[in-house]
């Protein structure tokens, strides 16, 4: 079951608290890439690279063989497919992409609202110990949650994680 740790009417001020050091990249992913991505309808693979740079270095090199039809091609069907399963999962096709990865593709170019997927905002949301293996099940309980939480603050996607990574980081031991 999720529920917020914080009382609810502290998410602006915890998204406001959110501090990345790749905040930088991350302005360009929003303002540059994103509006790009959406209107071409797919990832080229120096921005496929860019976003992954984003979310993780650990899986750097795996990132890099990915041949830049198959990122092409990828992004096109999760990006635009109607089916919920297929957008998510068909993003782990990728080297290096697994579910939090591909949830970073969603958030910030798909036109439907999807939060990341990322162990600090499960935290905030009462989750503490994660499942061994995501699967979809999980991922549409979550997103769901958090569009409903979105919907009903009237918060966009990007505030919602900001706050959920915030509260983590300065309260999770």
């Amino acid at each position: 079951m999720l529920a917020l740790k914080f009382p609810i009417t502290e998410l602006q001020q915890w998204s406001l608290s959110y501090q990345y050091d790749k905040s930088d990249l991350e302005r360009e992913i929003i303002d540059i890439m994103a509006p790009e991505v959406k209107k071409n309808g797919y990832l080229t693979k120096a921005q496929f690279l860019k976003v992954c740079r984003w979310k993780t270095q650990r899986s750097k090199s795996r990132c890099e063989k990915n041949d830049k039809q198959l990122i092409k091609d990828v992004t096109a069907i999760a990006l635009s497919h109607p089916n919920e399963k297929l957008r998510i999962e068909t993003l782990t096709l990728l080297d290096g992409v697994s579910w939090p990865t591909g949830s970073v593709f969603l958030h910030f170019f798909h036109q439907d609202k999807y939060p990341i997927l990322d162990f600090r905002a499960l935290w905030s949301l009462g989750i503490d110990n994660l499942p061994s293996q995501y699967d979809f099940d999980f991922w549409w309980r979550y997103v769901l949650f958090c569009r409903k939480l979105s919907n009903d603050t009237n918060h966009d996607m990007r505030v919602i994680d900001r706050a959920l990574w915030a509260y983590s980081f300065v309260n999770q031991k």
